[in-house]
């Protein structure tokens, strides 16, 4: 039952995007400067979060998966009093980077508003998905800490952060996305070799942290007209964090 409803919350997600035709339509309409490229759904894009999600869902009940994860930990690190503690840091510099390269003179794709806009909804997609799992299949971490392993929080917002800096800017240069997801997997690797995670676990959240991105992009338009209005409320501020227990979102609004 607990698998069945963490599938049927997924399945949602995906089954929310081909409506954004319809409300693209709307849109075109009521914005003549709407552009509408940012709309269109590639569900090619699927294929590695996709993929990345499912071997997470069945490795739930998979004997062999099991085993391989418990392989690939103590291929990692097999001594839990060895640490590297990192990864708190490190899930956070792909998302900074998003913000931080256009400071320093790169352009991005979209103006600061549509991304705080985009960083928003990526990021509650991600972290709500996240806890949901979490609540409904519980599972234990390699340490025993607790039964919230499945999947990967610190995970799911390092790839959150990476598939939104590739998006802005890979039409500068690939190296900048492909810098990002090399911080990204490095978050997950260190979340293995500190003994709080299982490869599946890292897996399922980086593919919630990718599809949760993609999403945000498809949505934009939905807010695109308000975010170009003078007289309607908007995002200044929208940053993750992280208290040492807990991962969250931060959102601020000006009107």
């Amino acid at each position: 039952m607990k698998i069945s409803i963490t599938i049927f919350f997924i399945l949602s997600i995906f089954c929310y995007s081909p409506s954004l035709y319809a409300q693209r339509d709307t849109l075109q309409k009521n914005n003549e400067d709407f552009d509408t490229s940012r709309s269109q759904i590639n569900y090619k894009q699927l294929i590695v979060p996709a993929a990345l999600m499912t071997y997470g869902i069945i490795s739930l009940n998979s004997p062999y998966l099991k085993n391989k994860d418990q392989q690939i930990n103590n291929s990692i690190n097999n001594d839990p009093s060895k640490t590297f503690k990192f990864d708190n840091v490190s899930v956070f510099i792909p998302s900074a980077a998003v913000y931080g390269l256009n400071f320093l003179g790169v352009p991005s794709k979209h103006n600061f508003k549509e991304r705080l806009a985009i960083s928003a909804i990526a990021h509650a997609i991600t972290l709500s998905t996240v806890y949901t799992i979490k609540q409904t299949t519980p599972t234990w971490r390699p340490d025993r800490a607790d039964h919230e392993s499945f999947p990967s929080g610190h995970t799911a917002v390092a790839f959150t952060g990476a598939e939104m800096l590739w998006q802005e800017y890979k039409d500068q240069s690939i190296w900048y996305g492909i810098a990002g997801y090399t911080i990204a997997a490095g978050t997950g690797y260190l979340r293995m070799y500190n003994q709080k995670h299982w490869f599946s676990d890292v897996a399922m959240g980086a593919g919630i942290g990718i599809m949760g991105t993609k999403i945000a992009y498809w949505l934009l338009p939905l807010f695109d007209k308000h975010l170009q209005s003078r007289k309607t409320s908007y995002l200044t501020m929208a940053t993750p964090f992280y208290n040492g227990k807990q991962l969250g979102v931060s959102a601020n609004f000006q009107f």
